[in-house]
C-alpha cells in the first residue's frame, strides 16, 4: 500500500460510512481493483480509518450531544446488542464473509431491493417519535439488535439502522440522525479493539499511511454528511436502492470473473 492508495480508501471511506450502502463492501470492491491483497495490515487499516469519520460525527453533532444528556442512554442501549453480538460473533463473521465477494455482491442487491419498497412499508406517517430524547430504551436496543445484522458485509450499519429506528417510530431525519450518533460507540470501540489486537506494531511508513487516510475520511465523511442530511430532506431512498443494485452487479461480475 502506498500514498496514493491511502487517499483514495480515505476518500471512498468518508463517502460511503454514513450512506446506507456498505462501506465495507466499497472498501474491499476499492481495494480488489487496486490490486491490494487483504492482508492484516490492509484489514486494520479499512477499520481504523473509520475513526476520521466519527470525528466528522462528533465534529457536527457535538453541541446536541452536549447539551441533551438524554441522548446517552440512547446510544447505550442501542450499542450493547452491537457490543455483544460483536464479542461472540465477529471474529467468525469476519473469517466467513469478509472475502466472500459474491455473499457481500448479493447483500448489496437485496438491500438495494429492500430500500426501494422500504417506505411504502413504513410510511412516514406512522413515525411516533419527533425527537430521539423522546425513544424509550427499548426502542433503542432494539434499534441496535438491526444494527447487528450489518457485521455481515454488504449489509450496511448506515442502512440497518436507519431502517430499524424508522421501523420503532422514529422520523426519516431523526432515524438518520440516530444513525450518525450510534456510529460513535459502536465504530469506535471497532476500530480501538482492532488496534489493540494489532499491539500498535506498524511500522513508521504503515502509520504514516493510517494517518493519512483517517485525515482524508474525516473531511470526506464531513461533507458526505451534510449532504445526505440536505438530500434526505426532500428525496427518498430509492436512489440508494437502485445504486446498490447497479454497484452490486457490477461487485458479483468482478467476484465472478476473479
Amino acid at each position: 500500500m502506498n500514498i496514493l492508495h491511502a487517499i483514495i480508501l480515505g476518500i471512498i471511506e468518508g463517502i460511503t460510512e454514513f450512506l446506507p450502502i456498505s462501506s465495507t463492501a466499497h472498501l474491499i470492491m476499492t481495494s480488489t481493483l487496486l490490486g491490494l491483497d487483504q492482508t492484516e495490515f490492509v484489514k486494520t487499516f479499512e477499520i481504523v480509518i473509520q475513526l476520521g469519520a466519527i470525528l466528522a460525527v462528533a465534529f457536527v453533532y457535538i453541541k446536541t450531544l452536549l447539551q441533551d444528556r438524554a441522548l446517552i442512554p440512547k446510544l447505550i442501549a442501542g450499542f450493547i446488542p452491537t457490543a455483544i453480538a460483536g464479542f461472540l460473533f465477529y471474529p467468525f463473521i469476519k473469517e466467513l464473509f469478509f472475502e466472500n465477494m459474491i455473499i457481500i455482491a448479493l447483500m448489496l442487491i437485496l438491500g438495494g431491493i429492500f430500500l426501494l419498497f422500504f417506505e411504502k412499508l413504513v410510511p412516514q406517517e406512522n413515525a411516533r417519535y419527533a425527537q430521539i430524547s423522546d425513544l424509550p430504551l427499548k426502542k433503542a436496543f432494539i434499534i441496535g439488535c438491526y444494527q447487528c445484522i450489518a457485521m455481515i458485509p454488504g449489509v450496511s450499519r448506515a442502512a440497518s439502522t436507519i431502517v430499524g429506528s424508522q421501523i420503532v417510530g422514529l422520523t426519516r431525519q431523526k432515524a438518520i440522525e440516530f444513525s450518525f450518533l450510534l456510529a460513535l460507540p459502536t465504530i469506535t470501540a471497532a476500530a480501538g479493539l482492532d488496534l489493540v489486537k494489532s499491539n500498535l506494531n506498524f511500522a513508521s511508513g504503515q502509520i504514516s499511511l493510517l494517518l493519512i487516510g483517517t485525515f482524508v475520511s474525516f473531511i470526506c465523511a464531513l461533507l458526505s454528511i451534510k449532504w445526505f442530511i440536505r438530500f434526505i430532506s426532500t428525496h427518498s431512498f430509492k436512489m440508494f436502492g437502485v445504486y446498490r443494485i447497479i454497484i452490486g452487479i457490477i461487485f458479483l461480475a468482478v467476484a465472478l470473473i476473479k
